[in-house]
C-alpha cells in the first residue's frame, strides 16, 4: 500500500469540501467511497480528515456564515502546493490575482492563502509543515484530477504558468480544445476547457475528481444516497469514463474511471 509524504511544488495536494451539513457529508462520501473520517474539534466547529485505508484522502469543514450569506453553494476547495506561500500570493497579485486571504499559518500543519485567479476561479496554496495534503493518489477513492473551467482559457492559462511554472498542452476535447497542465518535468497537474454549450453562465471553478473502480455503479449510487448525476458516465477516448455528480448538500465533484 502507497502511503505519499511529499507533493512537488504545483501538485494539487488537498481536496477540502465546505458545506452546510458535515455530519450529512460525512456519510454520505464514507458509503460512496469507502472513507472514514477522523473528527478534529476547532475554534470554528469540527474539521473533519476522510481517510482511505488508513490514508489522509480528503477533509471536509462547515461553510463560514459569510459564505452561505454571499450565496457559495458547498464546494471542495482546491489545494496547490508551493514552496513559499507569501511569494506565491505577492506572485498571484502582480498577476492580476486576487488575494482573499492573506498567507496565514494553520498551526503546525502549514501556510496558506486563498487566491482568486483572473478569470474569477478560487483556490488555495499550500505550504506543507507537518501535513503534506493528502496520502494517497490516484487508486479508487482518492483524488486524481483536479480541471479548471472558465471562459477565458487564454487568461488563465496564463496565469497558472506564470505563477506556478506549469507548462501546457492542448488536446482535442468533446468541446473543443482541452488544455493539459504540466510541472516542468513533464507530468500532469490539472487541466482546463472553456465554458461553452450549458457550461455558459457557470462561474469558473476548479473541479475535483476522485478515481472509481466501476464509475457506473457509482453514478446509480449516488441518487440512492441523495446526491444528482449531471454528467451521465462519458467515455473519453485513450483516458477512460468520467462523470459529474453532487452530494445532497450541492457539492459538486467529479468520478473517473481509467480504461479498461
Amino acid at each position: 500500500m502507497t502511503v505519499l509524504t511529499q507533493h512537488a511544488a504545483g501538485t494539487f495536494s488537498w481536496p477540502e469540501l465546505h458545506t452546510t451539513d458535515p455530519i450529512a457529508a460525512k456519510k454520505f462520501y464514507g458509503d460512496l467511497f469507502g472513507w472514514s473520517a477522523v473528527d478534529n474539534p476547532m475554534p470554528a466547529g469540527v474539521y473533519t480528515i476522510f481517510q482511505k485505508d488508513g490514508r489522509d484522502s480528503a477533509a471536509v469543514c462547515p461553510m463560514m456564515p459569510e459564505q452561505a450569506k454571499a450565496g457559495v453553494p458547498p464546494h471542495f476547495n482546491a489545494y496547490i502546493t508551493v514552496a513559499n506561500v507569501d511569494d506565491a500570493a505577492t506572485r498571484a497579485k502582480q498577476l492580476g490575482g486576487t488575494v482573499l486571504m492573506e498567507p496565514f499559518d494553520i498551526m503546525d500543519k502549514g501556510r496558506s492563502a486563498v487566491i482568486q485567479d483572473p478569470t474569477g476561479a478560487t483556490f488555495s496554496l499550500w505550504e506543507p509543515r507537518t501535513h503534506i495534503g493528502v496520502a494517497v493518489l490516484d487508486e479508487p477513492g482518492a483524488m486524481c484530477w483536479t480541471e479548471l473551467t472558465t471562459g477565458d482559457t487564454a487568461k488563465a492559462a496564463a496565469f497558472y504558468t506564470a505563477l506556478l511554472g506549469w507548462k501546457t498542452q492542448e488536446m482535442p476535447g468533446p468541446n473543443g480544445p482541452y488544455t493539459l497542465f504540466q510541472r516542468l518535468n513533464g507530468t500532469n497537474a490539472g487541466g482546463m476547457m472553456k465554458a461553452t454549450g450549458k457550461l455558459q453562465g457557470v462561474p469558473p471553478n476548479w473541479l475535483t475528481y476522485f478515481q472509481v473502480k466501476d464509475i457506473k455503479a457509482t453514478a446509480a449510487r449516488v441518487p440512492q444516497l441523495g446526491g444528482k448525476v449531471f454528467v451521465e458516465p462519458t467515455p473519453i477516448p485513450g483516458t477512460g469514463t468520467f462523470a459529474v455528480l453532487s452530494d445532497p448538500q450541492g457539492g459538486m465533484f467529479g468520478v473517473l474511471q481509467g480504461p479498461n
